[in-house]
């Protein structure tokens, strides 16, 4: 195995990665992405170890359409990001997995012979690591032990899902070490949906385990949620004379549990009075007709809600079909409606327990007011705090990222590169190649 890292690394220092690294990151990030791998590779060469290895990078995402649309079985667009959970792992023969993440200085193990949720785990990386074995187990999968050293690269609290991509990549592993890499992406989502439920206890969708696991641009259709309806969508946001980024305005998620419960109950609450448990299937006429009764059983809000829900379903699927013909402007157009709807009336931009608190319709009044209709812009994700989406002319983004980080700090706005699909696998080698 050292030699093998070894002979790895200087293939990595004679540039034979390069253009692999500036597919994922972009050119500017190549001197910065060498020396992580090289930093992981030295962590893990100084670890006397035999067996198969594999090195995986799993990205963050982005949710680019369908916001507050998948627990009501409705339509979502979404990407997965150059930001990644990187990892090299290797098989080992005792029934047990050990993880050291960059950053932690506690070492994660977690037995095979007890893959049982435990209380005192929760909300702790362990239970990602003993929730995801569990899963692929129950599932089916052959689950053994690995050592693995993981860089995480997606920045945690502004909406590109870490721990989807943590859950993620522990799957890929056990797919390419101990499965022929046979996993499919879906399952490896839900395996990873299946760890932070009830390992991890949070009752978190699918969708960003899905965009992770799937990479590129996908539209996830939840219209049976057991069996999403998913496809790639195969645009290159790259070419497009356009800049997509996040903005993070500093807003903390804390004590906003409650706002985020009552989106999806209050819709389904709507939806109850019009005889459907979730809103799919329901139409704009279908609550017109019925708003006087929605009112007094659902209450106001419940009824901008539901029709926030439905609207922006079909538009997250016109979002897809607007990228498949190559249609940027459009796309825009559509964007645009979405961050209005998200305002107006799905009301997930502040909380109201924290009226005095507004980053985000702040940060979102700034970029139409800099950007002056050319561009897009937009909540990104669950809302009430954390990021803000922008889509911004290439020849404007400098300046656009200088306007925001005077009013919002330094290092606050991400510019973001698609990832492409198929990739995920950088290096592999079989026990039976020596080393």
């Amino acid at each position: 195995m050292r030699e093998t890292v070894t002979a790895f690394s200087r293939h990595l220092e004679d540039g034979g990665l390069d253009a692999l690294l500036a597919e994922f990151y972009g050119e500017e990030a190549l001197p910065v992405q060498r020396q992580r791998y090289q930093a992981l590779l030295h962590r893990m060469e100084r670890c006397e170890l035999a067996g198969r290895a594999v090195l995986v990078s799993v990205p963050g995402r982005t949710e680019l359409g369908g916001n507050h649309t998948d627990h009501n079985h409705g339509v979502v667009l979404a990407a997965g990001v150059h930001f990644d959970c990187l990892a090299l792992a290797v098989s080992v023969d005792e029934p047990r997995i050990r993880v050291r993440s960059e950053g932690f200085a506690d070492e994660i193990e977690v037995s095979l012979d007890d893959l049982e949720p435990r209380p005192e785990e929760r909300e702790r990386p362990v239970a990602l690591v003993r929730g995801v074995a569990h899963a692929l187990r129950a599932a089916g999968y052959a689950v053994g032990g690995f050592d693995a050293c993981v860089s995480g690269g997606v920045p945690m609290g502004v909406g590109l899902s870490s721990s989807a991509a943590f859950e993620v990549c522990l799957g890929r592993i056990l797919s390419e070490l101990r499965n022929g890499g046979r996993i499919d992406p879906v399952t490896l989502a839900r395996c990873g949906q299946a760890a932070e439920n009830i390992h991890f206890g949070k009752p978190c969708g699918l969708m960003d385990q899905l965009a992770c696991a799937c990479q590129g641009v996908v539209s996830i259709d939840f219209a049976d949620p057991g069996n999403p309806a998913v496809r790639n969508v195969d645009f290159d946001f790259e070419g497009s004379g356009y800049r997509l980024a996040v903005v993070d305005t500093g807003g903390s998620h804390a004590d906003l549990t409650p706002d985020y419960a009552a989106i999806p109950e209050e819709m389904r609450r709507a939806a109850r009075v019009l005889g459907r448990e979730y809103a799919r299937g329901l139409t704009v006429d279908d609550v017109l007709a019925a708003a006087p009764r929605l009112r007094r059983e659902a209450g106001d809000r419940a009824v901008l809600r539901l029709l926030h829900f439905i609207e922006e379903s079909d538009r997250a699927a016109a979002e897809a079909e607007a990228l498949d013909r190559g249609d940027m402007a459009g796309f825009l157009d559509l964007v645009r409606a979405s961050g209005d709807s998200s305002w107006r009336l799905l009301q997930n931009c502040f909380s109201p327990s924290q009226p005095l608190a507004q980053p985000i319709p702040l940060a979102l009044t700034l970029s139409e007011r800099f950007l002056g209709g050319d561009g897009a812009w937009r909540i990104q994700g669950g809302g009430f705090a954390g990021t803000i989406q922008a889509y911004v002319p290439a020849d404007r983004f400098e300046a656009y990222r200088a306007f925001m980080e005077g009013v919002f700090g330094p290092r606050s706005v991400l510019p973001l590169h698609i990832r492409r699909p198929g990739r995920e696998v950088v290096f592999r080698r079989d026990a039976r190649e020596g080393g």
